[in-house]
């Protein structure tokens, strides 16, 4: 078993919802976040407040699962990434388990 942790702008909810759903990922959780990105100093100077940090509305969604599931969500989700036109990817990440209850 391992934790997979999947991040996207709140744009994807649904696609990411989807490629779970394919990958047989049924249980898993997600929470709200902010996404934040380090941008030039020419853009964050033209903002009214240039001292304020603005995150894009994105969600995390996390699942302890089983490794085949991760390998199939990994491919549909490079799949995805490769036909996407912003430059907003999902990411995903896994972390082993070494002890469970």
């Amino acid at each position: 078993m391992k934790l997979v942790i999947v991040t996207a702008v709140e744009d994807f909810q649904k696609d990411v919802l989807k490629l779970f759903r394919q990958a047989n990922i049924e249980s898993f959780s997600s929470s709200d976040i902010d996404g934040y990105k380090n941008v030039p100093a020419v853009l964050a100077t033209s903002s009214w407040f240039p001292g304020e940090a603005s995150g894009n509305e994105s969600i995390l969604f996390f699942s302890f699962t089983e490794e085949a599931n991760i390998d199939l969500l990994f491919k549909m989700i490079q799949e995805f990434n490769s036909n996407m036109e912003t430059n907003n990817p999902i990411r995903a990440i896994v972390i082993p388990i070494e002890k469970s209850i």
